[in-house]
């Protein structure tokens, strides 16, 4: 492969706004500037959102810009130009990403973090009658809608979250500490709304430590949350659930948080994919079979071994991916990405109080919620707090490389 500087420009891609992209759009600010180099991001979304700081965002505790990465300054400290659509394909044989408006995007290397959905299609009546929490843009715009319909109904409702993992738990409780206070808000009982969390499997938080489980189920009864363990759904309606071995739960708004399901578009991408459609990536994260294109965060498929679909990932994936496009474009030897095999996780109850598992050890508190908000704050500030002028340097550097496409060169 040709290095930079050898050719008029090269053309790097990122599709997606993860976790593990702004920290390359971060390094790649924060470092000189490849000469030849020209940097475009490909994103839906002006804001991408942190996911850590969900439940915080859906019981009230955090305002959206707290939450929020900006990528118009983000891209703009790197050096990045923006289209802000939605990819929808690939052309590997051209190098181009498909939107879903405008003309194709040219790569010559390319970088994927999509982030995953919840698996809504295995489901009848899912896709129609719950509201999935991924992806989080969507999700908050439509979860506005669900608190109209509540204020509709005068704060009466029966609410269902189905998946009973993490992200089920502390959604379910973020949602009764923030819904049953906008309810005594508006004058109404809070006790009108009733909660429901199901399982499909026999155990909340099956791959937690056994006092995590306890410790969770304790909380959810104590907030008047019921719970629903092996309890599979076959089918959603628009008044509730219908279970596998016939019976059905009554719920007026179902949310939706179950095992993680790729973008469908991926299936004809032309890239090399798991049994799932997750792209498979080595430990350079480089694709399989394509050594100028990688991927990272949910979307992948580590082929050393298998990691959760969960934000710590991405997040310790970000600087290893930054540092190979770099590599690989100056001609040295990528590094390997090593997930720790241990990651600690601090899941919030929706209030001011956090349960912690490390390497099995369990801890809890309020100091647990207040240790959360000082990472997830200090987090955010990587991609908040940028040195303006530098920023709008590199903004003016972005304009003028973006002005015009040079012509083509051999490859």
């Amino acid at each position: 492969m040709q290095k930079v500087g050898q050719a008029d420009m090269w053309d790097v891609v990122l599709v997606g706004a993860g976790h593990a992209h702004v920290e390359v759009l971060r390094q790649f600010g924060e470092r000189p500037p490849l000469p030849g180099l020209r940097l475009t991001l490909i994103t839906p979304d002006v804001h991408t959102p942190y996911s850590g700081m969900l439940p915080g965002l859906v019981n009230g505790r955090y305002r959206f810009e707290e939450a929020h990465i900006d990528t118009g300054p983000l891209a703009r400290f790197a050096g990045a130009g923006v289209h802000y659509r939605a990819a929808v394909g690939i052309d590997p044989e051209r190098r181009q990403v498909i939107c879903d408006h405008g003309p194709p995007v040219p790569y010559d290397v390319l970088s994927i973090d999509i982030g995953s959905t919840p698996n809504t299609a295995a489901v009848r009546g899912a896709g129609d009658h719950a509201l999935a929490v991924k992806p989080i843009g969507r999700f908050l715009e439509r979860l506005a809608a669900l608190r109209g319909r509540l204020e509709a109904r005068d704060w009466r409702s029966r609410i269902a979250v189905v998946g009973g993992g993490a992200g089920g738990v502390e959604l379910i409780l973020s949602l009764e500490a923030g819904l049953r206070r906008q309810a005594a808000l508006a004058g109404r009982d809070p006790a009108g709304l009733s909660f429901t969390l199901v399982s499909g499997v026999d155990a909340l938080l099956p791959d937690f430590p056994a006092g995590v489980r306890r410790g969770f189920h304790e909380i959810l009864a104590r907030r008047g949350i019921a719970v629903l363990t092996g309890a599979w759904v076959a089918r959603v309606l628009a008044h509730g659930l219908e279970m596998k071995d016939g019976a059905s739960l009554p719920a007026e708004e179902v949310l939706w948080v179950t095992e993680a399901q790729p973008p469908a578009w991926l299936q004809s991408s032309g890239l090399a994919l798991d049994d799932r459609g997750f792209i498979k990536v080595g430990e350079t994260l480089q694709a399989e079979g394509l050594d100028r294109v990688f991927a990272a965060g949910d979307v992948i498929a580590f082929g050393p071994r298998s990691l959760p679909k969960s934000g710590v990932y991405a997040v310790r994936a970000g600087p290893v991916l930054a540092e190979n496009i770099r590599r690989l474009l100056t001609g040295e030897r990528l590094t390997a990405y090593r997930p720790q095999r241990h990651a600690m996780y601090l899941i919030s109850t929706g209030e001011d109080y956090a349960v912690g598992v490390r390497n099995g050890l369990v801890f809890a508190g309020r100091w647990v919620w207040r240790w959360k908000d000082r990472i997830d704050r200090r987090f955010m500030a990587r991609y908040q707090n940028l040195p303006e002028a530098a920023a709008e340097a590199a903004g003016q550097a972005a304009a003028g490389a973006n002005a015009a496409r040079p012509p083509a060169f051999p490859r």
